[in-house]
């Protein structure tokens, strides 16, 4: 798909810069066209208002005075009596015999037009009245068929060059543009691979627990309660990655627009989130210690930040070693909100730091399922940071262990 997206982007950028250059090159053509036609019927009426007899200005080399022309362009011009004879013929820079000149005459009278073009001949012509008689003035087309020739091959070649430039450098800015969304295609079909698998497990055994069940029929409820029991857990776990899968889905479509954002006092939500771990805690040979600053106010959703402390908490007791004890600390630092979660433990190797709040991301796959853990927890975590414009990081190594920790603004 990235390939065929990255053909269509720069056939339609190739396309663009086609249409805009036919249309610049045009009008320079045409403009240049006209330039070169008007300059024409100058010099020829410049020919016919001067009078039949003299001779042509010579050409000097000095400074150019807009009040004076000079004939370069190919004319003669022809002057006919009333009574239809040419009585004076005068040539400006061409040479061409009076018959011919006579029949283009004949020609020109025949079209009953002032002005227009001998195609056969390649000439323009223009006919005015005077007392003395009908004048007209004939300019070799050559000229100005010669520039607009030379000018079209010019720009043609200019074309070809900037095609050929803008080709390579639209083939750089696809890749360069694309790479966001390469990597988020390919992170889409990695997290729907993975969704698939964890959904498949829990699928898997609730439909096996279901064909035990129906072998027998005539069995009581009692008699099968731990396969109804595991069919329940297994519910359970499905229902809540589901309810995880749907809050990335979410939050992906639409990062800022889905939270309704109020002054929060984050001190008492953070008591309200520890209160039912300690526990859970307990029963697993751990303390909970607790150093919070009160009355800290934030910014925010409170039902996000209400998951973000549940989902790092849960993470610390899941994985704490045993009779441990698990930090927390909530504090202002600068401008922004400090609230760190330490546990002890085996520390996370620093090449897996990096990736541990991607989806579906285990450092122990087999420990993380029998903990009941699908790798979404820091996932969701890092996206609500993310959705409150603060960050969210890691420590660990064997002396301290691991430490989450989270910085969000005070105002947003």
């Amino acid at each position: 798909m990235i390939h065929k997206l990255r053909k269509k982007f720069i056939l339609i950028n190739m396309s663009l810069v086609f249409l805009v250059l036919i249309i610049v090159f045009s009008s320079v053509c045409f403009f240049s066209y006209q330039w070169n036609k008007a300059e024409t019927y100058m010099v020829m009426e410049r020919v016919l208002s001067s009078e039949f007899g003299m001779p042509p200005p010579s050409l000097e080399i000095r400074e150019k005075n807009p009040g004076r022309s000079v004939f370069m362009t190919p004319v003669f011009s022809v002057l006919i009596a009333d009574n239809g004879t040419i009585t004076t013929i005068r040539k400006e820079n061409v040479t061409v015999s009076d018959t011919v000149i006579k029949k283009l005459a004949e020609q020109t009278l025949s079209t009953n037009k002032e002005t227009g073009i001998l195609f056969d001949s390649q000439l323009r012509f223009l006919i005015k009245k005077t007392p003395e008689g009908t004048k007209i003035a004939f300019a070799d087309m050559g000229r100005e068929l010669d520039s607009l020739q030379k000018l079209i091959l010019s720009l043609v070649l200019v074309g070809l060059g900037g095609l050929s430039a803008f080709f390579f450098i639209s083939l750089f800015i696809s890749r360069w543009i694309l790479r966001p969304v390469e990597k988020a295609w390919q992170q889409q079909r990695q997290f729907v691979a993975d969704a698939s698998h964890e959904l498949k497990t829990p699928l898997t055994v609730i439909l096996a627990n279901l064909d035990i069940l129906l072998a027998h029929p005539k069995d009581t409820i009692e008699s099968h309660k731990k396969w109804l029991d595991n069919t329940n857990a297994e519910a359970i776990r499905m229902k809540t990655l589901i309810e995880d899968l749907l809050f990335l889905a979410k939050s992906d479509a639409a990062r800022t627009e889905m939270l309704a954002k109020s002054n929060v006092n984050f001190s008492d939500l953070l008591w309200s989130c520890i209160l039912p771990f300690e526990p859970l805690a307990y029963e697993k040979g751990h303390l909970i210690e607790s150093e919070i600053d009160s009355d800290i106010m934030i910014f925010g959703d409170a039902g996000q930040l209400q998951q973000l402390i549940i989902n790092l908490l849960d993470n610390a007791c899941k994985y704490a070693a045993e009779k441990s004890i698990i930090k927390v600390q909530m504090g202002i630092q600068q401008e922004n909100v400090k609230l760190s979660i330490n546990n002890a433990g085996p520390p996370i190797p620093a090449e897996q730091l990096e990736l541990i709040f991607e989806r579906f991301y285990c450092t122990d796959s087999s420990r993380s399922l029998e903990k009941g853990g699908y790798g979404l927890g820091l996932s969701i975590a890092k996206t609500i940071v993310d959705n409150h414009s603060g960050k969210i990081s890691v420590e660990s190594n064997e002396k301290s262990g691991t430490t989450f920790i989270v910085l969000l603004p005070v105002k947003s």
